[in-house]
């Protein structure tokens, strides 16, 4: 899939495009719904479709002491728009001068000049533009004096509430991986770089790949029974401390999966983990053989969530 950058005219043979237009981070239920409208639309005219997303997130920008609330990173996105059918991704460099772009300008300089977007495809609820000028209703109305035309998706409802990122986050914080799992339509996944640790796993006959978070949002510390999803497309099923690791010392934040039946050198591959079921919580445990006893019964329970 092609990925494009905001900061320049895309190629003549994605002009004329159908962009989705949005954040979607996580690409949930909500978002799919957004995206499938857009790549249907481009197809039954023959358009390329495009999803374009932000980077960093608006939030991050105005507000860059927030705590880490990612769902998924770029890498991640693209190849969930790639799985929808979109012919490329378009990531907004979200910076001071976009930030400070009037709604009116985001149509005319980057939509239908820079992008030539024949159409754009937002949910109702989308703002744009500085300050938030924009609205769907700019859009239609504005946007189509300029020659661009444009559809609104309705949120998608779950019994009632409608799904948004901040729901997947909270269940995700709660620990309810399945819930999270729902609203996504897949597993939360945590994609990261297997680096070195202390080695301590591999004495006790638990060796881990240690996953730093990043700016990854911080699900519910504790044990999970998870699924490792290397670069050669195996899949391996273990059991995770998602934490700072009370029982050692200096505590340290890691996501450290140990997968069963497994022992091949993952250090510098990047791999993806996902959280399928919570355990328990976090402890600490002032004696070695203590915890090798609790990991050894963390295991068990993960492999029979897991069958």
């Amino acid at each position: 899939m092609t990925r494009l950058g905001s900061g320049a005219r895309i190629p003549e043979a994605l002009r004329g495009g159908i962009i989705a237009l949005g954040n979607f981070d996580g690409f949930h239920a909500g978002h799919q719904q957004v995206a499938a409208e857009a790549i249907e639309w481009a197809r039954s005219e023959g358009r390329p479709s495009i999803i374009a997303t932000f980077d960093p997130h608006p939030v991050r920008f105005f507000k860059p002491d927030v705590p880490p609330f990612r769902l998924t990173t770029l890498d991640q996105r693209q190849k969930l728009f790639l799985n929808a059918g979109a012919d490329a991704m378009l990531v907004f460099d979200f910076n001071t001068k976009l930030a400070g772009t009037s709604a009116e300008d985001f149509i005319n300089q980057l939509l239908i000049e820079r992008f030539g977007a024949a159409g754009v495809v937002t949910g109702e609820d989308f703002t744009f533009g500085k300050a938030r000028g924009g609205s769907v209703e700019l859009l239609a109305d504005y946007g189509a004096s300029q020659g661009l035309q444009s559809r609104a998706v309705a949120p998608v409802g779950d019994h009632g509430t409608v799904i948004s990122s901040s729901l997947i986050r909270e269940a995700l914080q709660r620990g309810d991986c399945q819930e999270a799992a729902r609203l996504l339509t897949r597993p939360f996944m945590i994609q990261g770089k297997v680096q070195h640790g202390d080695k301590l796993g591999r004495t006790i006959g638990y060796p881990t790949a240690n996953i730093d978070m990043g700016a990854y949002l911080r699900p519910r510390y504790g044990i999970y029974a998870v699924t490792g999803h290397l670069p050669d497309g195996r899949v391996l099923k273990g059991a995770a401390n998602l934490g700072i690791r009370p029982s050692l010392s200096p505590p340290k934040e890691l996501l450290e999966p140990y997968f069963f039946d497994f022992d091949e050198d993952l250090y510098g591959h990047e791999i993806e983990v996902a959280l399928h079921h919570f355990i328990r919580p976090e402890a600490k445990y002032s004696k070695l053989d203590a915890l090798v006893a609790q990991m050894d019964k963390d295991c068990a329970k993960a492999k029979e969530l897991l069958a």
